[in-house]
């Protein structure tokens, strides 16, 4: 470890070298926006790694998203030269957090290996399948889940309830005793979640942290490996923390060699259970004087007109509403150049319609003109900002301007399901599935009507589609009889039905997309994938395989009246689906960017244009929570209640205008009359001080649109899952690695999953210097894989294959001692920054004594024969491998080796270490990703035998559907 510090393309300014040079002790860096937040953290990490040789693995770094953590890793790499990842802990608390438990999985009973992490969907759709058998029963539910909310709200409500007392760390039981009746509900209904994430073995984005937290404060000598290992924290985006993560901060802290990054003024995730009162209260935890503040305020990125303006939004416009007191950190952002070059033209002014219509067409001629006039050389330059891109002004707005003509970016306006490609494949499901659809489409019940007026639509486009193409309509008709009259299993379900959809034209046309066009030009490629991914999420949740002729109607209802229409109410509640976005290019070429303000967090565009300016500051309507936080929780309340309302309206909005870099619009269609006038009072003083561009036309000749940063993330690849599987397919790569279409699996990876796991046992115990332990505790790790793999794979194992797998684990044991015993570790991560990507990988054991080592992978298939395929793909990776563990271990590899737990005779194959072969090795690996990231998948296999298992057979023409 080790190098020189790269010098920054730009000098830091005295408060940022402050910021770097400010190594030990507490430290508060308050950044406010456009201020080298990020170029300052990255300076100050290589200053403490190579100028006061503070080890990367003794630092933690917490961002707030993980597209942060590459951003930060990626700098990282580039300025630190020889920067080892293996051992860094760099990203979300919730991936730290889910770090720390995997490696401590065996002190925490209530979880077993193979545990599933639930996002934000599978969270909702777990409480949903589980509202009526489960929670509707508790004796309590009544008084605090109202029954004519519809089960959407409500399964939305459950999920915050309970995610908000995890973040509390609030014991359900303790309120099992309220006087108050709807606290006793949410105890009853966080115990029966918590007794279900246990059965099911699962956690969601809460509880992980809770149980990081738990495992900790529980376990003093973990606690004490990672307080010696994390000796200094760099805790970014500080403001949007909650309270669990704050208190696993100074659990893991015993130095208060705590760095903590942020700006107050752009809090916005309240509703997550972030609380502003983490950074405002930090400087606090310590004694008077220990803790230094630094204020970044010098803004490299707007115009000083719009620093001027936002700045003007915190003091001035708020004073006539609410005063901050000591709830905002006082401050003042400023410019880089202390006046505007500009003379004639504001960089922050106001287009306004008098009617709906009217302010469509002033927005679209405003924006032609930018381009027509070169003033814009692309239109992915202009953002327009909103508090809701999924309503229906903004859809409208959306609608009329790609209507003339200019392409909308806009993937959370949920209209996932309105996208003809979506429509296209439900409706020809619901076709096959004729005798149901039939039925369902003339239900009367009130609940079903938006539901089924969508599946009629949905027909309707299918028919159109079957009418083009007589083969479709053949092969649809085929499959409608074939299920009408079925007997016994059909050998497919949901997922393979569409991808056998994707031989025919009109979704072929859709698959042959090139994906160097950009990423709008994929919107029906990339929802495809996701459809794969819902409907493969249905399957495994319902444990869904085949369709039989005995559960076809249950689980063809259960898709279309239960699955889909929790999907489609939760798109039109507010959750649901939303289009793909990508975190390389967060504004496709071609395209205004229609996003809400939360979405912009951390982003910057040339111009910003502001709508929603009927918002209005809105309750929290946390409710019981507040109730209970304030009687269960040891926090005092921080903030006055009557307040927040404000103080969140006003620092969103902050956020948006401070997003701009050298022009800022505020825009509305005027309405003075109603509930909702537009501009509301929040906005109308700051309103009515801008000049309207209609009033004067302005010119733009002194200004400098620059073209949209592009991002330099570096990309993670590894032999197995990348390297290996383009140079068979490129086709197959691009579709199940590139765009993320779900992969239907051809039989069980049980027997092998089960087999590697109880030798990772094995080999955790040796390391542990436990090997007297292993015979009696074997059948039972064996056992407890057994279990969880049986509830994550949803499949099982017959008695004699289960019989087989514990024989090769047994044979290892007690047949391989030669090669266990000089084990120094197991299940090695490897991870290493080329130029421009960064390459993976794991090695199963690294074994061996003083600086010579070997390294062992194993494999649970049949010992192949010398000079097979699979041998030679196999040697490459190891040869990589072992350059990779030197550079980790700092070490000579001697000897590749695999062993294969089948062959009791002779298990282990070997190769001696090439060095040569190596460095050809990571030459052609490097221009495989070369053509990766260019987009390059043409190459079709010529192994026809690959086909036969992947997916897209159909779509190749390499099998055609029945």
């Amino acid at each position: 470890m080790g190098g020189d510090v790269i010098i920054a393309k730009v000098t830091p300014n005295k408060d940022q070298q402050k910021a770097i040079d400010t190594i030990d002790g507490p430290v508060l860096i308050s950044a406010g926006p456009g201020t080298g937040k990020t170029a300052t953290l990255v300076n100050r990490y290589a200053n403490m790694v190579n100028n006061h040789r503070i080890k990367p693995e003794n630092i933690l770094m917490a961002t707030f998203t993980e597209k942060a953590a590459k951003e930060i890793i990626t700098r990282i790499s580039s300025v630190i030269l020889d920067f080892d990842l293996n051992d860094v802990y760099i990203g979300t608390f919730h991936s730290i957090c889910l770090r720390i438990v995997k490696d401590n999985l065996a002190f925490i009973p209530t979880l077993k290996k193979n545990f599933t992490l639930m996002d934000d969907f599978d969270q909702k759709y777990f409480i949903y399948q589980r509202y009526y058998n489960d929670f509707r029963p508790l004796p309590h539910f009544k008084d605090l889940i109202s029954e004519t909310s519809g089960v959407w709200r409500n399964v939305s409500k459950i999920a915050n309830l309970v995610n908000g007392l995890s973040e509390e760390k609030i014991n359900p039981e303790r309120l099992l005793t309220d006087p108050n009746p709807k606290i006793v509900a949410l105890g009853e209904i966080k115990q029966k979640y918590d007794e279900l994430l246990q059965a099911k073995n699962r956690l969601d984005f809460a509880t992980i942290q809770l149980t990081a937290y738990q495992l900790l404060s529980e376990n003093s000598e973990i606690l004490e490996k990672y307080q010696e290992l994390f000796q200094y924290m760099m805790i970014d985006e500080y403001q949007d923390t909650n309270s669990i993560q704050e208190q696993l901060i100074f659990l893991l802290s015993k130095t208060n060699n705590i760095c903590v990054v942020g700006d107050d003024d752009q809090s916005m995730y309240r509703f997550r259970g972030a609380t502003i009162r983490n950074i405002l209260e930090f400087e606090n935890k310590f004694k008077r004087g220990e803790c230094r503040v630094i204020h970044l305020s010098i803004n490299y990125r707007s115009a000083p007109e719009i620093i001027e303006f936002y700045n003007k939004w915190m003091k001035e416009y708020s004073k006539t509403h609410f005063q901050w007191d000591q709830f905002r950190i006082d401050k003042t952002i400023l410019p880089i150049y202390g006046k505007s070059y500009k003379k004639s033209t504001p960089p922050v002014m106001k287009i306004a319609g008098e009617s709906t219509e009217q302010w469509h067409e002033k927005i679209f001629i405003f924006v032609k003109m930018l381009s027509d006039d070169g003033y814009i050389s692309n239109y992915n330059q202009i953002a327009f900002l909103f508090r809701s891109v999924a309503k229906k002004e903004t859809q409208e707005l959306a609608n009329y301007l790609e209507s003339k003509g200019i392409p909308v970016y806009s993937p959370r306006s949920k209209m996932f399901f309105e996208r003809e490609e979506i429509m296209a494949a439900i409706g020809l499901l619901l076709v096959i599935f004729g005798d149901y659809s039939d039925e369902l489409v003339d239900r009367p019940e009130e609940y079903l009507e938006k539901l089924t007026d969508y599946y009629d639509r949905c027909l309707d486009f299918a028919e159109q589609l079957m009418d083009d193409d007589e083969d479709l309509e053949d092969w649809v008709s085929f499959r409608e009889d074939e299920l009408d009259n079925l007997v016994g299993n059909t050998d497919y379900a949901f997922t393979q039905l569409l991808y056998q959809m994707f031989s025919f034209d009109y979704f072929r046309r859709i698959i042959d997309t090139d994906l160097s066009s950009g990423v709008a030009d994929q919107r029906a490629i990339r929802n495809l994938a996701i459809l794969t991914n819902v409907l493969a999420k249905y399957e495994a949740n319902e444990n869904v395989d085949v369709i039989s002729d005995v559960k076809k109607d249950q689980i063809v209802s259960k898709l279309f009246e239960t699955y889909f229409r929790f999907l489609f109410g939760s798109n039109h509640g507010g959750g649901g689906i939303e289009e793909y976005q990508d975190e390389s290019e967060y504004a496709p070429s071609g395209c205004v960017s229609f996003m809400t303000v939360h979405q912009s967090k951390g982003m910057e565009f040339p111009i910003v244009i502001t709508d929603s300016l009927y918002d209005r500051p809105a309750d929290d309507n946390q409710g019981v929570l507040e109730q209970v936080y304030e009687a269960y929780s040891r926090r005092e309340p921080f903030e006055p209640t009557d307040k927040i309302k404000f103080f969140d309206f006003w620092r969103r909005y902050y956020v948006a205008y401070s997003r701009a870099e050298e022009l800022l619009i505020l825009t509305t269609s005027i309405r003075t009359r109603g509930a909702w006038p537009m501009p509301g009072k929040m906005f109308k003083e700051a309103f009515n001080d801008l000049e309207d561009y209609y009033d004067h036309h302005y010119s733009f000749e002194e200004f400098d649109f620059k073209p949209v940063k592009a991002s330099d993330l570096k990309q993670s690849y590894a032999f197995t899952s990348d390297i290996s599987k383009y140079e068979r397919c490129s086709v197959e790569y691009k579709m199940f690695r590139e765009l993320g279409f779900s992969e239907i699996r051809v039989g069980s990876t049980l027997f092998g999953s089960l087999v590697h796991q109880t030798i990772e046992d094995i080999h955790d115990a040796i390391l542990r210097d436990e090997v007297s332990s292993i015979p009696d505790n074997l059948e039972t790790w064996f056992d407890n894989n057994y279990q969880g793999l049986v509830l994550s794979e949803h499949s099982y194992l017959a008695p004699n294959s289960r019989n087989a797998a514990l024989k090769h684990v047994k044979n290892y044991f007690e047949n391989s001692e030669d090669l266990w015993k000089n084990i120094r570790k197991a299940e090695v991560q490897l991870s290493y920054p080329m130029e421009d990507f960064i390459l993976n990988g794991q090695v199963d054991m690294i074994k061996g004594k003083g600086d010579t080592v070997e390294i062992v992978d194993f494999k649970t298939g049949d010992k192949p024969q010398p000079g097979d395929e699979s041998l030679i793909n196999y040697e490459k990776q190891l040869q990589v491998y072992a350059r990779l563990v030197e550079n980790k271990e700092n070490v000579t590899v001697s000897k590749l080796k695999l062993y294969y737990p089948s062959d009791q005779e002779n298990p282990i194959i070997e190769f001696e270490k090439d060095s040569q072969q190596i460095d050809r090795l990571i030459e052609e690996f490097t221009e495989v990703v070369h053509k990766i990231e260019k987009k390059e998948f043409k190459q079709r296999t010529t192994n026809y035998s690959v086909c036969r298992e992947c997916d897209m057979r159909f779509y190749c023409n390499r099998i055609k559907p029945k």
